[in-house]
C-alpha cells in the first residue's frame, strides 16, 4: 500500500510539472499575441494572420459559424474587416493561459476595437508549438 501511495505521489508531480508553461514558452506566446496586435493596429491583416497556423486544420469558430483552414479564416477576415478604418484600434487583455502539455496552451482573454462603431468580447485559443513555433490552431472569439 505504502508503494502504491507513493507511486501516487509521483505521477502527481510529474503531471503538474509537465502541466506548468515555461517562462520561456510563455513570452513566446504573448511576443506572438502582440505582433498580431501590432500588424492589425497597422492595417496589415497578412501580418496578422501570421499568428495563426498555416493549415487546413485551424479553425476560427465566431458568431457566423466555424471556418475550417487558415485561407477560410483570412478570407472572413478581409471580408469583415475591408480597411483600415474597419479595423480600427485592437487591444487585447489575457485573461488566463495555462499548460494542457509541453506543446499546447489554452487561452482566455478579452479583444477590444477602438473605432467608430465600437465592438468588443472574449476569446478562447488553443496554442501548439509547431517546429519550436507557437501558433493558434483554435480560435473562438464571440
Amino acid at each position: 500500500m505504502k508503494k502504491y501511495f507513493l507511486l501516487v505521489i509521483l505521477i502527481s508531480i510529474i503531471s503538474l510539472k509537465a502541466q506548468t508553461l515555461s517562462d520561456n514558452d510563455r513570452t513566446a506566446i504573448l511576443n506572438v499575441l502582440e505582433q498580431q496586435r501590432i500588424c492589425w493596429n497597422n492595417g496589415d491583416l497578412a501580418g496578422y494572420m501570421n499568428g495563426y497556423w498555416k493549415s487546413d486544420s485551424t479553425r476560427f469558430i465566431g458568431k457566423s459559424g466555424i471556418n475550417y483552414g487558415w485561407n477560410a479564416t483570412f478570407e472572413s477576415y478581409k471580408k469583415g474587416y475591408p480597411n483600415k478604418e474597419a479595423m480600427g484600434t485592437l487591444i487585447f487583455k489575457v485573461i488566463s493561459i495555462e499548460s494542457l502539455n509541453q506543446n499546447s496552451v489554452f487561452m482566455i482573454g478579452k479583444w477590444n476595437l477602438d473605432r467608430k462603431e465600437k465592438a468588443g468580447g472574449y476569446f478562447t485559443l488553443i496554442w501548439k508549438k509547431i517546429n519550436g513555433k507557437w501558433f493558434i490552431t483554435t480560435d473562438h472569439s464571440s
